[in-house]
Order: structure tokens, then C-alpha cells, then sequence
């Protein structure tokens, strides 16, 4: 049942997406766990205490949100199952799960940094602004070519942690698996950063999430490398080459994978040094040789191939579905 609720849950986020007005009436399951986080973080996070301390709350915060995501998702799935007919529990069950994935705000948020990049004379302004939505660097000075390798990079990684990272889950655990993983990957988004405030406090949740994204990562690499075959202008061949090379460099124990695959598979180098809160962060380069001035038509070809990826990803979801029902 977990595989056939993942399969609806991304066939029904791929085609309706989240919609505006539902985000507008109610907001988003991410916007609740964030204000759940949020207020622990104030709360707990105290600047007096000491190290040790606010690693431990930070800890109890990760089980907190743990044990609130697993409940809840319980709860659902013994309510759907408990009231409503087999096979109509896994299609409500799929369209509530639905909104722990983002293959459509994806494509869409990085689609219109590319529409900006394409308008007449090149919308420089605009596509910083668009960037801005979905990247936590500075973008307020960025070219073209470093606009499109932001656009592209966070491209490869949120297809790992926000497309396939949450279907895996759902096949692995359900719904409480699902929002269990979204839980984590928020807090971690919040509070796992390496600044004074969050060090200690997020430390707990930051090494869970590279635990919980660490499988997902390697399937994001093997779908990308395998949609390679059949996308035009796409070398699987390259991108395999800067998986090895290339992935286990990236500052990220998990992003380099999927970032090293597209990289080489496009034949683009990404990642490198980029500036956040002001300062400048030395990263390795994804696919090293590769071509480092880059174009908003470099967005419309990694587009493609997300597509093709996305794709695939469903396929083998409904082959493992169809293979358990049998």
C-alpha cells in the first residue's frame, strides 16, 4: 500500500501542484511545522546556556517534531482506513501526502528564473528576484551564468530532498514516514546552519537530515544519469564521471550527488565558492571541467532532463507498486 500511496501522491502533486488559494486560506504543512519549529527554537535556544546544553534541547526539539510527525500521520492513516473504502483511503491518503513533494513548484520557481533570463534584452532584475524564492545565497550581484548555475544547482538538490527524498519515505513508511522526513528537512533548513545561534542547537537535526537524505541522494544520481540516456544534448557517460570524481567533494555529504550528475550530464561545472549572509563560501566544483560561463538556455536543457528524471522516478515507483500488488 505504501508504494501504491506514493505513486498517487506524485502523479497528483505532478498534475494540480499545491494550489494558490488553498496556500492563501490555510498555508502548507511546511508552514506549520516551521511555526512549531520557530517557537521551540525561541523558546529552547537560549544564549546564556551552555553548548552542551542547547545540543541536548536541540535533540529533544528533533524528538519532538519526530514523535508530533509520526502521531499525526498515524492518526490520518488510521482514520482513512478506519472510514473510507480501500482503495479511496489511498486516493485521500495520496492527495494529503501530495503536499510533502514539489516536482511542479519546481520546475515552475526555476522555469520562471529562466522565462526572466529569455525576456528581451535579458531581465537581470527579475531573475535575481526569482532566484531569491528558492536559494538561501546573496543574489543581489549575480550575472547570468552565476544566476543559472544557482537556478541549476538547487535544480539537482531539491529534486533529491524535496521530490525524491519524500517518495522514498512514503514508500518506507507512509504517511507518518512522509511527514516525519518533511519534519526533518525543515528543521533542518531552520536551525542546521553553522552560525553562532544554530551550531549547537541544530546540530542533532542537521546530522539526521544527512542521514535521512543520504538514500535518496544516490537515487536522485542514478535517475538523472539514467534520464541522460533519452535527453537531447545530455552525456550519461560525463555525468557518471563527475559522480566519481566530483560528488564526494561537495560540501554537502548528499547534494554533490545529484549536483555532480547534472553537472556532468550537461556538460557545465557547478557549485564552487558563492556568498552567503555576506560571506564567501570555498566549495569544490561539481564536474570540474566543465564549461563555466553559463546561459538561461542552460536552464531550459536541465529542465529537460529534471522532467525526463521526475519521469523515470514514477515509473519506478508504479513498477514497485504494480510488482507488491501482484
Amino acid at each position: 500500500m505504501f508504494a501504491t500511496l506514493a505513486l498517487a501522491a506524485l502523479l497528483v502533486e505532478a498534475t494540480f501542484g499545491y494550489p494558490n488559494r488553498l496556500f492563501i486560506a490555510i498555508g502548507h504543512p511546511v508552514t506549520w511545522i516551521g511555526r512549531l519549529i520557530e517557537t521551540l527554537d525561541r523558546r529552547w535556544n537560549r544564549p546564556h546556556l551552555s553548548r552542551r546544553t542547547r545540543i541536548v534541547l536541540g535533540g529533544l526539539l528533533t524528538v519532538a517534531l519526530i514523535a508530533v510527525s509520526l502521531a499525526a500521520g498515524l492518526l490520518l492513516h488510521w482514520l482513512a482506513g478506519d472510514v473510507l473504502p480501500p482503495l479511496l483511503a489511498v486516493l485521500v491518503l495520496g492527495i494529503l501526502a501530495s503536499t510533502l513533494l514539489a516536482q511542479r513548484s519546481l520546475h515552475s520557481h526555476v522555469a520562471d528564473v529562466r522565462d526572466a533570463l529569455s525576456d528581451s534584452g535579458g531581465d537581470l532584475a527579475g531573475a535575481r528576484h526569482a532566484l531569491s524564492k528558492i536559494v538561501g545565497r546573496d543574489t543581489a550581484a549575480l550575472d547570468e551564468s552565476q544566476i543559472t548555475r544557482a537556478a541549476l544547482e538547487t535544480l539537482a538538490e531539491n529534486y533529491s530532498d524535496g521530490v525524491v527524498a519524500p517518495a522514498f519515505w512514503l514508500v518506507v513508511g507512509g504517511l507518518p514516514g512522509g511527514i516525519a522526513y518533511k519534519a526533518i528537512n525543515t528543521a533542518d533548513s531552520m536551525i542546521g546552519h553553522r552560525n553562532e545561534r544554530h551550531e549547537a542547537f541544530g546540530k542533532a537535526v542537521a546530522r539526521l537530515d544527512d542521514l535521512v537524505n543520504l538514500p535518496a541522494s544516490r537515487l536522485s544520481a542514478i535517475l538523472i544519469l539514467a534520464a541522460a540516456v533519452f535527453t537531447k544534448a545530455a552525456n550519461v557517460r560525463a555525468g557518471y564521471r563527475a559522480v566519481l570524481m566530483d560528488a564526494r567533494h561537495h560540501t554537502s555529504p548528499n547534494a554533490g550527488w545529484p549536483e555532480a550528475a547534472m553537472a556532468g550530464a550537461l556538460g557545465v561545472a557547478l557549485a564552487g565558492p558563492r556568498v552567503y549572509g555576506g560571506k564567501t563560501v570555498d566549495a569544490a566544483l561539481m564536474n570540474r571541467d566543465g564549461r563555466q560561463q553559463l546561459t538561461g538556455d542552460d536552464i531550459d536543457r536541465a529542465l529537460r532532463l529534471y522532467r525526463h528524471a521526475d519521469m523515470l522516478l514514477i515509473v519506478l515507483i508504479a513498477t514497485l507498486a504494480f510488482a507488491l500488488l501482484v
